[in-house]
This record gives structure tokens, sequence and C-alpha cells, in this order.
């Protein structure tokens, strides 16, 4: 056998193995487990702004929160038919690829990107603010860091590792990590507004229509998951229960997000911070708990995003590598796109603005426009009238809801920055 069949039979070798252990992951998720996925992947940073969002926007934008959540259940369920439509399609991308060949595979490509790029810059900053209230007393410092940034370069040093990993089940351990920090922060915010320990009193007011624009970001980053929910439709033993589950884990997530929105704005009024966790009080246990948890979600989270580009750069990778060469180069890129997220993060320390143009710029196309346009575009010779009107209609809400985030938020992120530089 030549050295060239032996490859081929290594390649078609790999083909069957992936192909079997595709086949043995669509049985592995019920409907229970799929909701804990959705809801799981749905909860993360989102939660910590929703506070600040309602008590700036008014008790009256929660109709913008809680119709935000619905429409981004119903593009869910798009995905879900897109998927069954094609059973061959994979990803978000492939779904792409299905509605507008190539070109739709870049766009979506990009997005994915560009949304994992700024989520994680994001995390940084969150990682960033909470650092220096569970160091107080930490002090040290050099002649070009605080020593908040030092914090935040020994915190990012440490998650370096996890950036090398391969093996997807170390990967999926750190999501289910990250999943239960999630909840342990909604649970301490919760636990603070119903123990008595701050009086859930203030005045929020009616609305603030001026700071609609910014806040919808903010609202619509909490709903972005949508890049992973055509893999959690291919996880399921029955992918028809896909619309169920995506109703089921929508209606959760937006009540959690409603109800720690009012305790957070009603706990705090106008002094709530961009994070609810910086403004919960010092001397509490709940307290300390939940800036644990913030400063651990992060780094729980870097090499779970950082897995689809990593896949895709190994991919491109020449066939001739060897393994630990593909670990290499794969971790070398990995580090250095984590240190160049830092170095913004430390640059641009403005959680609200870069969360709100994220969820503008990123998140509306992802969770709104895209489903809405590939749906449309594949299902071209069946949709009905009334959803074909529908879909146009949430596009073009899509798109002038991302439009005026996007401009609000980008402004009010120059402000800042021309502020901390003259400070």
């Amino acid at each position: 056998m030549t050295e060239r069949q032996r490859e081929v039979g290594d390649k078609e070798s790999c083909f069957a193995e992936d192909e079997k252990a595709q086949a043995d992951d669509r049985t592995t998720s019920s409907f229970l487990h799929a909701v804990i996925n959705m809801v799981g992947m749905l909860i993360g940073l989102g939660q910590l702004s929703t506070p600040y969002a309602l008590e700036n926007g008014g008790w009256a934008s929660t109709f913008l929160l809680v119709g935000l959540g619905s429409v981004c259940a119903y593009t869910s369920c798009l995905l879900g038919k897109c998927m069954h439509k094609n059973p061959k399609s994979r990803d978000y991308k492939d779904i792409g690829y299905d509605a507008f060949g190539s070109k739709g595979r870049i766009i979506a490509t990009t997005f994915i990107y560009l949304e994992i790029f700024m989520a994680l810059v994001s995390y940084t900053i969150s990682l960033h603010d909470n650092l220096a209230n569970v160091f107080t007393t930490f002090t040290l410092s050099s002649s070009h860091l605080s020593s908040s940034q030092l914090l935040a370069l020994i915190a990012v040093l440490v998650a370096l590792p996890s950036l090398w990993l391969r093996d997807l089940s170390y990967i999926s351990f750190l999501s289910s990590a990250g999943i239960l920090l999630s909840l342990l922060i909604f649970t301490s915010v919760a636990y603070t507004a119903v123990s008595g320990a701050i009086r859930a009193h203030r005045y929020i007011p009616v609305l603030h229509i001026s700071k609609i624009p910014a806040i919808s970001g903010l609202y619509m980053f909490s709903f972005a998951g949508h890049i992973v929910f055509p893999n959690l439709y291919n996880s399921m033993n029955d992918p028809s229960k896909f619309t169920k589950v995506s109703i089921v884990s929508f209606s959760m997530v937006t009540v959690l997000y409603t109800a720690l929105g009012f305790m957070g704005a009603k706990m705090f009024g106008p002094q709530v911070s961009s994070q609810i966790t910086l403004s919960m009080p010092r001397n509490l246990v709940v307290t300390k708990i939940a800036l644990w948890a913030t400063v651990l979600t992060p780094m729980t989270k870097y090499a779970l995003e950082f897995a689809p580009f990593a896949m895709q750069l190994e991919q491109s990778l020449p066939p001739s590598f060897k393994s630990r060469t593909r670990m290499i180069i794969r971790g070398t890129v990995g580090s250095i796109l984590l240190l160049i997220i830092l170095v913004l993060a430390l640059t641009v320390p403005y959680f609200e603005h870069v969360l709100s143009l994220t969820g503008s710029l990123v998140s509306v196309g992802i969770c709104i426009i895209f489903p809405c346009a590939f749906y449309t575009r594949i299902f071209w010779r069946q949709i009905s009238t009334r959803l074909l009107l529908l879909n146009l209609v949430l596009i073009t809400f899509g798109a002038t809801l991302g439009a005026f985030g996007t401009f609000s938020s980008s402004r009010s992120l120059i402000i800042s920055l021309q502020r901390g530089h003259t400070s």
C-alpha cells in the first residue's frame, strides 16, 4: 500500500468515526436536557446589565424586553425548521449557505466571529471590573498598569492554558461550570432582594424614550445564543420538539431577566451599576459569592467561545501537519487573540457601551435579521403571504433597531473615551 493510499484510508476512517460520533450525539439530548442547555446558553453577561437597562429605559421598556424575547424565540424556531429542511446542515453557517450560497456562509461566519470577539471583550471588561472589588486590598501596580489591570492580566494568564485544550469533554465541563456560575449570580441577587438586606423601594420611571436605542442593544445581547442553536438541534434525540424547547427556554429566561431587572432597579434606583454585582453591599456574604461567580464566569467562557474558531483554524491547516503541531498553532493563535482582547478591554473599559454595541451591531443580525432572511429564502416556494409579511416586518424592525442602537451606543462610547482621555 502506498503512502497516498494510507493517507486516503486514514481520512476515510476519520470521516466514518466523525459520522458515527454525530449519529451518537443525536440521541443524547432529551427534551429536558435541551431546555437546560438552551437556558444555559442564553443566561450570561446579559443578566448583569438588565437592572441597569430597565432603570434607564423605564419600567415600560420591559415590553421591549419581552417583545425581543418573543421575537428571538420565533427566529430560533425558524432556524430549527431550516435545519429540518436540510438534514445535512450542521451549524449556523450551513444554514447561511443553504439560503444564499457562499455569500451567505461568508456573511454568517463574519458575524459569528465578530460576536464572539466582542462578547469576549465584554467578558474581560467584566472580569477587570469585578476583580477590583474582590481583591480590595491588592495595591501592587507598575508604571504602566494599575492594580486592577494587573489583576486582570494575571487572571487572563491563568485562563490561557484552557485555550490549548482539544478534548471537547473538558471544554464541555467548563461550559457547565459557566452555566452554574451564571445561575449563582442570579440567585445571589434574588436572595439580596427577598431577604430584605436592601429595601426595594426605589422609584422606577415610566419611560425614557431617548435611552431606548442604547438599552435595546443590552436587551438584544441578553437573548444572543442563536449561533449554537443548530448544534443543539442536532444533539436532540427528537428534533421535532425543538420548537417547544425554544418556547419553554425563552419564556423561562425572559421571566428571569424581567424579575432580575425589577429587583435591581427597585433596590438601587439611579445608582444601579451597569453590572448589578457592583451595586451590591460589600459586607454581605452573597455579594462576595456573586462577585467571585462573576470573576470566574469569563475564565470558563474563553475556551468555549474560542472553540469554533479553533476548529476552523485546524481544518484549514495542511493535512501533513502532525497533531502536536496543530495544537501548538491553535494554542498560540488563541493566546495571542486573548491578549489582544485583554488590551482592548483595558483600553475601552466601558462595559455597558461595548455590550450595547455588540447587541445592536451584531446580535440583532444573528438573532433576528438573518434567521428571517434565511428562512424566507429557503422556503420561498412554500411560505405563506402572512409569514412572508411577518418576516419582512421583523427584518425591517431588526435593521431599524440595530441602526439606531449602533449609532447611540457608538456615540456614548466615543463620548466616554473622550472623557477618559481628558480626565
